[in-house]
């Protein structure tokens, strides 16, 4: 963890919160595998707007894996902006990268 928030007290409390909350990875979960979540990220990131300390809502407990694959393809400044944040489909055959397509298609 190298910048703020991640270097806090404050940060540590919250992130141990967060796993005791859900200490399984939310993205394997609802593909129906269950792993351990060893990271906690945020929904909105701070360097996009969001608060370095949110409610636990506003976190996502994650696997590595599901975390590596979510920075590369939305929080980096090289994103594609029309990739998936999560890869993976629920046991419905939904996405379940709420932010895609499929879901705003379907509210409508």
């Amino acid at each position: 963890m190298a910048d703020w928030p991640y270097n806090t007290g404050a940060w540590r409390k919250l992130r141990a919160a967060k796993l005791v909350a859900a200490p399984l990875c939310e993205h394997c979960k609802a593909r129906g595998v269950l792993v351990q979540a060893n990271t906690v990220d945020h929904n909105t990131p701070i360097a996009k707007g969001g608060a370095p300390f949110p409610a636990l809502e506003g976190l996502t407990s994650l696997c590595e894996r599901c975390h590596n694959e979510k920075t590369a393809t939305h929080d980096r400044g090289t994103a594609k902006p029309f990739a998936r944040r999560f890869k993976g489909f629920d046991a419905s055959g939904n996405p379940i990268d709420l932010a895609d397509e499929w879901h705003r298609m379907r509210e409508k």
